[in-house]
């Protein structure tokens, strides 16, 4: 007989700048109809951190009794055993303790071991690659699902780019879809300092993501119509009135990574004990995803934004690369971004004030027979949009509190058990309604003939 753990799911880093939002927008779904949340805890080093954070996600949205019903875990990133218990009481851990380069692995070599499921909202591309490097096989062993990126790195991306892809129906097939990501607000917004630390931290990274990729199997490649467009750094989208400048986030990776997977598994992955009805459902979904180029562009209407982008980007690139450059970075994460990050992160003020819309711009071809050598010029166009509030303390604590909803709520649905990408993961459930209905929107913009 399988004893049940105690809690259904458990919180590492709560206290941190993301992790209490997370743990806030947890609590609206915690013993409400039809929430498989009945149970969760918090965890981490400092119980009086925690406590506090408890406090704070408490008021003024919910009682203060639920808050006396939650309990305080101890648990640290440094200290294996204690994780290794931590994941014997619950069935899913969400992890928010970063920069996941330095803290990460340990978590999920936990949960990979014990056969616990596990969430984090990581943008670390050297992280997940090593994470899937490294535990895949077991996790897949024992049962314990890894899904890294569960925020808005990566989902908005993932989703959006499945949910545009599937726009191409018929004959008619992408070739390349860029996003054009652009964050609105009243008040200039600044970022907090992890993520700030995160992209630091990823440039020294660079080398050991590269030795990563070199020591493993090459992917599998998804079959495109046409040539592999040439790469602009900088490039005009008349069509929605943008700037754009590549971002070297993960997001790009992980649909790549996800449409390899594809390309070996053309229905999906198969659930751990799926009924007919969703086997059904899930190769009715994938069949129709078509895939192609993607890149992330960061836009802006203004010229001016996108060298100041750029000059960012630069000073990152070059500090980064060494010791004593990323320690000025991190001492002075003000001055070096130019006043977009900061210690302290963004006021109440300027969360509230934010949103964000990534749009999905595709070329591709009615027929794709039009591919073929001397016609690869596409003849069609396609323009979906996202949109959302605020991105790292509103919509990732929504996006991440959604997937663990829908992972608790329908596991035999999912694959049993290995490291995957939220889109393989994610793709064909109803995570898409569930954010729909929570404050983010999908959208078809336009489809066009363009003329030759």
């Amino acid at each position: 007989m399988t004893i049940s753990p105690p809690y259904d799911l458990i919180i590492i880093g709560a206290s941190g700048f993301t992790g209490k939002h997370v743990l806030k927008q947890l609590l609206k779904f915690l013993n409400t109809p039809s929430s498989p949340l009945n149970s969760i805890a918090i965890a981490g080093r400092n119980p009086t951190k925690l406590a506090q954070t408890l406090q704070w996600a408490t008021r003024p949205d919910n009682d203060p009794p639920r808050a006396s019903s939650i309990p305080i875990l101890a648990a640290d990133t440094a200290d294996a055993p204690s994780l290794r218990h931590l994941c014997r009481q619950t069935r899913l851990i969400l992890n928010c303790v970063g920069p996941f380069r330095l803290h990460g692995e340990p978590v999920v070599a936990a949960c990979a071991d014990a056969g616990c499921d596990y969430l984090d909202i990581t943008g670390e591309s050297e992280f997940m690659e090593r994470v899937e490097a490294r535990y895949h096989d077991v996790a897949a062993e024992t049962g314990s699902l890894v899904v890294c990126a569960c925020g808005f790195d990566s989902v908005p991306a993932e989703l959006g780019f499945l949910f545009h892809s599937r726009q191409w129906v018929g004959t008619a097939a992408p070739n390349r879809v860029e996003a054009f990501l652009k964050v609105e607000s009243e008040r200039r917004v600044v970022g907090n300092f992890g993520t700030f630390q995160s992209a630091v931290l990823a440039v020294a990274d660079v080398k050991k993501l590269r030795e990563i990729r070199r020591s493993r199997p090459q992917r599998a490649t998804p079959e495109i119509p046409g040539p592999p467009p040439k790469g602009e750094l900088i490039e005009h989208q008349k069509k929605i009135g943008l700037w754009g400048v590549t971002l070297p986030s993960a997001d790009a990776t992980l649909v790549g990574r996800t449409l390899s997977i594809l390309a070996e598994n053309p229905h999906g992955l198969p659930g751990l004990n799926e009924s007919p009805e969703i086997v059904e459902k899930r190769k009715s979904f994938w069949s129709s995803v078509k895939p192609a180029h993607f890149r992330v562009k960061i836009a802006s209407k203004s010229l001016l934004n996108i060298f100041g982008y750029i000059m960012v980007g630069l000073i990152i690139g070059v500090l980064g690369s060494t010791s004593f450059g990323r320690r000025l970075l991190l001492k002075y994460p003000s001055i070096f971004s130019l006043g977009g990050f900061s210690k302290n992160g963004p006021s109440d003020e300027e969360v509230e004030s934010a949103s964000f819309k990534m749009w999905f711009v595709g070329h591709g071809f009615r027929d794709t027979s039009l591919a073929a050598p001397g016609n690869t010029k596409p003849d069609m166009e396609i323009v979906t949009r996202v949109m959302g509030p605020e991105m790292g303390y509103v919509t990732t604590p929504i996006i991440m509190v959604q997937c663990a909803l829908v992972l608790l709520s329908q596991r035999n649905n999912l694959p049993k058990g290995g490291v995957y990408t939220p889109g393989i993961v994610f793709g064909s459930t109803d995570l898409q309604d569930r954010l729909q209905q929570n404050g983010m929107s999908f959208d078809v913009i336009s489809k066009n003939t363009l003329s030759s």
